[in-house]
Formats: structure tokens, C-alpha cells, sequence
């Protein structure tokens, strides 16, 4: 679908985060039209396409590393001074359109469902104790009641319909490439964001991890092993960065279910998404898997589920019952 942005039409705000310098914005853009090439402009004033739902995920892009030498040769178009305290001084600055300093980075899912609205809207936090009764009892038939269609676009990039330009590992069992949030032509590498996606769809989260044999290294273990080998290979050929540069993590509750593993710069420690609870290293599961290969089915797992997930009620209402 072509779209253009000057064409969304706000609706309201569903939540906003000034440490992260991002907003989601709920609207519409208008659906494309099968033969709107062949009607004319008359014709399309007097009948407009319908409008489909629209999120707009916005951030503020980070600061190239092209940007300081660039002060001195006038990439700001003005200044204003705000205050100054002794050695300290601080403004407000305007910064002149350039094609390499782009000033936003917008992500649009559209149409976007009631569950996308949700999902992308303030949401308040209620800490959950998920027991393995829990997850067999309430956990694991939410997760195969989702319908394919969900993850649908996970799909188009294993079968390489879509981001196959972008790939930079590939396997038989996995592949990775650098994840949306991340644009590698204009962010830093200390910004860096990649994911590895398994091409297993039997594995949806950590829970369905296993290892084998007494040594540990079967089942799963060799699967995440090569998914953290070829990580430190693609981090090094591509960045220069070395094994102890980055970290893997994997998340549960996971934002879709279809198993990956996050890769980013040891740097980053205040993102969004490697809260306590939420990340869980790579390196930790498959020593847990070495040590115990049933652990991820025996183990209660602590973490922030937010108030729109469709979790939240049901295991709001377990939580009472939970000594």
C-alpha cells in the first residue's frame, strides 16, 4: 500500500514518552483505490476512498556522528538562549533540513486492529506471578488462539517476500537482520538493534524451549548457541564490534509470538523492552537449559504485564488465587 503521511488525519494521542522522546498517534490514511489511476480528480474529490485506522509510531532519530562537526558549518538555523548559571548555559536550537540529519522516525501500521490500539496505548503495569498451572491454564490457549494472520509479516521475511535486502545471516534454522526500530544508515552503532528470528513457528516463547542429554547440549541448546555464534560474527564483520559489545536478550511476554532473540549494543541500558522481568539473557537460558532441560516448563516467570494486553484480566483475577 502507498501511503502519504501529509494525508493522516489525527484522532488522539494513545501515549507518549518524553525519556524516550517517542509518541503513538491513533488516525487514518486513506485506503488505496484498486482502480484509482483510471479515475479522474473530479471523480475522486466527489468520492473519496474510505479511510482505514492508522497508528503512527513516532520517535525523535538519534544524533549522527556527523552532526558535532556540522555545528560549525551551519546546520543550525538559530538558536535561542533559555538561561545561564556561571560556566553553564542553556537553548533551544533549530536544526536546518538536510537529507543525511533526518528529524523523525515513523513507523505506520495501518489498518491497525483494536489489538494494535490497544497494544500501543498507555497502559498501567500490574507485576503477575505466572505459575506453569498458570501458563497451561490461561497462558498458553491465549497464545494458540492468535490466528496465523498476526504474525503474518514474520512469515514474509523467512520466505524472503519482504526485508530480504536487509538480511545479513542466514541459515537454514534462523536468520537476522536489523530490526525496525533501527536505522543503520543514520544511527550511531552504539544505537545498534538487530533481531534473529527462528524459522521454527513451533517455538512462540522461552517456554517452549528444551535441552537434552545429560551434557545439556541438545534439544534447543545447539539452536541457541548458533543463533548467539553467528550474532558475535555478524556484530563483528559488519560493526567491528567485538564479543563483549553486545547484548542478546529474549523477552516474555514476548510483543509477537514467534520465537527471536534481540540483539543490541552492551551500551544500551535504558531502552525500552530490558526492563527487569521482561528481558531475559540469552546466555542465562541456555545455561538453565544445560543445567535443567525442562526448567523454562517448571519455572514461575515474575513480569510487568501491561493493563490493554489481553492477558491482563484473566491473570489480574489468578493472582488471588496464588499463595
Amino acid at each position: 500500500m502507498s501511503l502519504d503521511i501529509h494525508q493522516f488525519q489525527f484522532e488522539r494521542i494513545l501515549d507518549e514518552n518524553p525519556y524516550f522522546r517517542m509518541m503513538n498517534v491513533l488516525g487514518t490514511l486513506p485506503a488505496p483505490s484498486p482502480d484509482q489511476s483510471s479515475q479522474s480528480s473530479t471523480s475522486n474529490c466527489a468520492n473519496p476512498p474510505p479511510r482505514l485506522p492508522a497508528i503512527l509510531r513516532l520517535e525523535r532519530t538519534p544524533f549522527p556522528l556527523t552532526f558535532p562537526p556540522a555545528i560549525a558549518s551551519g546546520i543550525l538555523d538559530e538558536t535561542k538562549l533559555l538561561g545561564r548559571s556561571d560556566i553553564y548555559s542553556w537553548m533551544n536550537a533549530w536544526i536546518s533540513r538536510r537529507e543525511e540529519f533526518p528529524d523523525l522516525k515513523i513507523n505506520v501500521i495501518c489498518p491497525a486492529t483494536d489489538v494494535h490500539v490497544r497494544k500501543y496505548s498507555r497502559q498501567d503495569i500490574l507485576m503477575v506471578h505466572e505459575t506453569p498451572e498458570l501458563y497451561e491454564a490461561v497462558v498458553k490457549p491465549y497464545i494458540e488462539a492468535f490466528p496465523p494472520s498476526r504474525t503474518q509479516w514474520v512469515q514474509n521475511i523467512l520466505d524472503g517476500t519482504s526485508e530480504a535486502g536487509s538480511v545479513l545471516h542466514t541459515s537454514p534454522s534462523f536468520l537476522i537482520l536489523p530490526d525496525m526500530k533501527w536505522d543503520a544508515t543514520a544511527s550511531p552503532v552504539t544505537a545498534l538493534y538487530l533481531i534473529a528470528i527462528v524459522r521454527d513457528s513451533s517455538i512462540r516463547s522461552m517456554r517452549d524451549l528444551w535441552g537434552a542429554g545429560e551434557d545439556g547440549d541438545g534439544g534447543h541448546v545447539p539452536l541457541l548457541k548458533a543463533i548467539r555464534d553467528a550474532a558475535h560474527t555478524v556484530v563483528e564483520r559488519a560493526y567491528g564490534l567485538k564479543r563483549g559489545n553486545v547484548r542478546l536478550y529474549v523477552h516474555y511476554q514476548p510483543s509477537y509470538y514467534h520465537f527471536h532473540v534481540h540483539i543490541v549494543h552492551a551500551s544500551q541500558s535504558g531502552i525500552m523492552g530490558m526492563t527487569v522481568g521482561q528481558a531475559h539473557l540469552l546466555d542465562d537460558i541456555i545455561s538453565m537449559l544445560t543445567v535443567s532441560p525442562n526448567i523454562m516448563s517448571s519455572l514461575t516467570f515474575t513480569y510487568g504485564l501491561g493493563s490493554q494486553h489481553g492477558l491482563y484480566e484473566p491473570m489480574l483475577a489468578a493472582q488471588a488465587n496464588l499463595e
